[in-house]
């Protein structure tokens, strides 16, 4: 049994990265955060019950990253769905960038 539930927890996993890789997902989907969370969550649980430590904090990690992803998303969604989200992105080009800040001498010292 454990060996059909490790084999159904990385098919999951890969299942989102090749649809990802192939373009039939998004990377930022619903599907595909889904179908990661739930594949390495299953892991983790068999490498906690199996003491396997290192393949623990792998999925371990995995499967936090990717929970954490699916709540932004979801909440970035719900924000946005109650007219409370104002996206005003940042872009980098229209901030001049100090020559301090990149560790550089100033003009006048050179």
């Amino acid at each position: 049994m454990t060996d059909f539930t490790q084999i159904g927890g990385a098919l999951l996993i890969l299942t989102a990265y090749m649809t990802a890789q192939a373009k039939v997902l998004d990377q930022d989907s619903y599907l595909y955060h889904v179908l990661n969370v739930t594949g390495s969550t299953v892991l983790t649980c068999l490498a906690l019950t199996g003491r396997e430590w290192g393949f623990l904090l792998l999925q371990g990690s995995w499967a936090l990253v990717t929970a954490m992803s699916l709540a932004f998303r979801y909440r970035r969604k719900w924000l946005d769905d109650r007219g409370m989200l104002d996206f005003d992105p940042v872009r980098w080009e229209d901030r001049p960038v100090s020559e301090s800040a990149l560790g550089l001498p100033p003009e006048d010292a050179v």
